[in-house]
């Protein structure tokens, strides 16, 4: 098996910190047999650390997590295929795409993509939590949304995803043309020409910690890391607060209550 090939496995075994509470909120639960994450590059990816966090606080155990290297839904479905089980997944690109069309979800249309999908007695669905991560990223860092101005470079699904989020939350956008434009959607209302941007933020930052164009705001954040970033970064918080989301909201909606703080999160994984 070439390295392009491996699907790397870490059976999770043991408990940290788990409370009995966690436990209880186990039990009953569908406990998949794998969690991690697709897409390409992933190498860098802190998720399947986010999956053992969360998972062994909530009183999962016996659960492997794996990091897929794949760069097209048929290399994904290939891989995907050969592991027996039910399957909870975070996807990066260049998999949100692709997978939201080839699997037909129709959830959140307009943004047209999932970050997030899950396999069930053989049955895919998916979901996008990237706008609710960014908002609780800027949350975290004491910047709510609601009527500041975010300033967004780029017009791919996370930009959308984003932007709708904002516009929900009562903000304003200022869209910057980068590769794509910020097509229209829910969040028309809410876009500005100009204006004093509180946050600024470039979508069309290459993966894994690449470069962002200077934006014209308060502050610019960035949502693409690499190995060398740690729990203090914007888009380190970012991913942890949209894979909590995803926990709540998709992966383990019953026992939500349970689900640890996003600052607790980051202690453990820092």
């Amino acid at each position: 098996m070439s390295a392009t090939d491996r699907i790397i496995l870490n059976v999770l075994r043991g408990r940290l910190d788990v409370t009995d509470e966690g436990v209880e909120g186990a039990i009953g639960r569908i406990t998949p047999s794998f969690w991690g994450v697709a897409g390409n590059p992933v190498s860098h990816s802190i998720t399947p650390k986010l999956f053992e966090i969360v998972g062994e606080r909530l009183g999962f155990s016996d659960v492997s997590s794996f990091s897929i290297q794949a760069g097209n839904v048929t290399e994904f479905l290939r891989k995907t295929d050969q592991m027996e089980g039910d399957l909870w997944i975070s996807c990066t690109s260049p998999l949100k795409h692709s997978l939201f069309d080839s699997l037909g979800f129709e959830e959140d249309s307009f943004i047209g993509a999932v970050n997030q999908v899950m396999r069930v007695d053989g049955t895919w669905s998916g979901t996008n939590t990237d706008g609710a991560g960014f908002i609780g990223a800027c949350r975290h860092i004491d910047i709510d949304p609601r009527d500041q101005v975010l300033r967004i470079r780029g017009g791919g699904s996370t930009a959308r995803s984003i932007a709708h989020a904002w516009a929900c939350e009562g903000g304003q956008i200022i869209p910057v043309e980068g590769r794509r434009t910020l097509a229209g959607g829910p969040w028309d209302s809410a876009v500005l020409e100009s204006g004093d941007a509180v946050i600024g933020v470039d979508l069309d930052a290459p993966p894994a910690g690449g470069s962002s164009v200077p934006l014209d705001a308060e502050l610019q954040v960035s949502v693409s890391y690499g190995k060398g970033s740690g729990a203090g970064d914007f888009a380190v918080i970012m991913n942890a607060a949209q894979h909590l989301e995803a926990w709540g909201a998709f992966f383990a909606p019953g026992i939500s209550s349970d689900i640890p703080s996003l600052s607790e999160v980051l202690r453990l994984l820092a």
